[in-house]
């Protein structure tokens, strides 16, 4: 199988070059841009299988950047951010980061997200899993494609996912850290607000919020007839 391709963008070059260095150390293919603009360019060109991308770039911003990728890629995108303010957090989430991390960050944790994120990835590509069948609801994990109403819905990886972690226990509340376990595939060390940005992603995109309930205080689950 061929190495899988990481693209990371940094304006900061001994980071680009610390981060370069560990993930080849694992057998990937590393590509670096400095700015937004290389960085877009690169991602389109290079159509890597993550990206690890810094909010303050020059040039065009992470944010930026982020908006226009999302408009044409669904790629596994890591969110570098050197503030601990939770609204870049939650603005990056909002445009369509699937996971973030705060500088100063130790490379090993960036790089067990990763390979947690490409197994996930890698591991969901392959899988036979029988297609999940509701009144109003369908999910196909070996296609990873999602309906309503028989009408076709784009999520996101870590959005197709995390629904599907929900409907594969329908009725049953699932708790904010067990998503994170069981979708993300490892501790997200407290930062549950993670889940709940996507899941207000998934609600916007289904077109009805009671097909996933919050249970407050403990979690979420999928509600959805039976056929």
């Amino acid at each position: 199988m061929p190495s899988r391709k990481i693209l990371v963008i940094d304006d900061e070059q001994n980071i680009v070059d610390l981060v370069a260095t560990y993930l080849r150390k694992e057998g990937y293919q590393v590509h670096t841009a400095t700015d937004g603009v290389s960085g877009l360019k690169a991602a389109r060109s290079i159509k890597p299988d993550l990206v690890v991308l810094d909010i303050m770039l020059p040039g065009m911003d992470g944010l930026d950047l982020l908006a226009q990728l999302r408009r044409e890629s669904d790629v596994y995108v890591i969110l570098l951010t050197a503030r601990s303010d939770e609204t870049d957090k939650i603005v990056g989430l909002t445009v369509g980061a699937d996971d973030y991390i705060t500088k100063p960050f130790s490379p090993r944790e960036l790089v067990a997200r990763i390979k947690a994120a490409l197994r996930r990835l890698h591991a969901g590509a392959g899988t036979r899993s029988a297609t999940l069948a509701f009144r109003h609801v369908r999910i196909d994990p070996g296609s990873r494609q999602v309906w309503v109403n028989e009408k076709p819905v784009m999520l996101t990886a870590i959005e197709f996912d995390l629904l599907h972690a929900l409907a594969e226990r329908r009725g049953v509340v699932l708790s904010r850290e067990q998503l994170l376990e069981r979708v993300w595939g490892y501790d997200f060390y407290g930062e549950e607000r993670v889940v709940d940005v996507h899941i207000g992603h998934i609600r916007s995109k289904l077109g009805n919020e009671r097909f996933i309930v919050t249970v407050r205080g403990v979690g979420y689950r999928f509600e959805d007839e039976d056929v």
